[in-house]
């Protein structure tokens, strides 16, 4: 049976990830209130932003700006998207 939970980005009840995505309280926050769907959403959020802006993820100031816009994504307020993102119509 699927894991559902009220998920914290769209406010609805859907199913869960299977296990929590990071270490710690923080993971076991995002494994309670963030469906697998929004964790997909900010997967790919996340990519676009390492990879357009040329992130280093050894870099402490690259995990901080990533984890700041992690939360600003799962709390839908704005986030940075990369310089001439056209997003490809659904």
């Amino acid at each position: 049976m699927t894991r559902m939970v009220t998920c914290r980005k769209y406010g609805q009840e859907l199913p869960g990830l299977d296990a929590p995505p990071l270490p710690g309280k923080r993971g076991e926050e995002i494994f309670n209130t963030v469906s697998k769907k929004a964790w997909g959403e900010w997967q790919a959020l996340q990519t676009m932003l390492i990879n357009e802006k040329h992130l280093r993820l050894i870099e402490p100031a690259t995990r901080k700006y990533l984890t700041e816009q992690m939360q600003r994504f799962f709390d839908n307020q704005p986030t940075d998207v990369a310089e001439h993102y056209i997003p490809t119509p659904p």
